[in-house]
């Protein structure tokens, strides 16, 4: 999803290279990234926090996708490609948050 949001933003007019493409990028590439981190944590509750911000990204890339819909820098075709892959992203998201939070519940946490 990062390449295709830094593919995406490409096209945006110059004036939004500190704006919306900084944001819209800096917002993709927290997701994995706070994955990564996640996992590197040694307890639970940490990972399981660190999961919520990355879905949090999740949530701000969408808002901000739809800001780029609104003001014609992107297509709705491509809005809508792009909002399926996130949700697909929150969906997967709540499936580590879930798998965690069973993992503290097994381990007394």
């Amino acid at each position: 999803m990062v390449s295709e949001i830094y593919e995406i933003t490409k096209s945006f007019p110059r004036e939004e290279m500190f704006g919306l493409t900084t944001q819209m990028r800096r917002a993709a590439v927290s997701v994995p990234s706070n994955i990564a981190e996640s996992c590197g944590r040694q307890h639970i509750n940490d990972a399981v926090q660190i999961f919520f911000i990355a879905r949090g990204s999740l949530y701000e890339l969408e808002t901000q996708l739809y800001l780029a819909l609104d003001l014609k820098y992107v297509s709705e075709q491509v809005a809508k490609e792009t909002i399926q892959k996130i949700t697909a992203c929150k969906q997967l998201l709540h499936g580590f948050i879930n798998y965690y939070k069973s993992l503290k519940i097994s381990n007394n946490e």
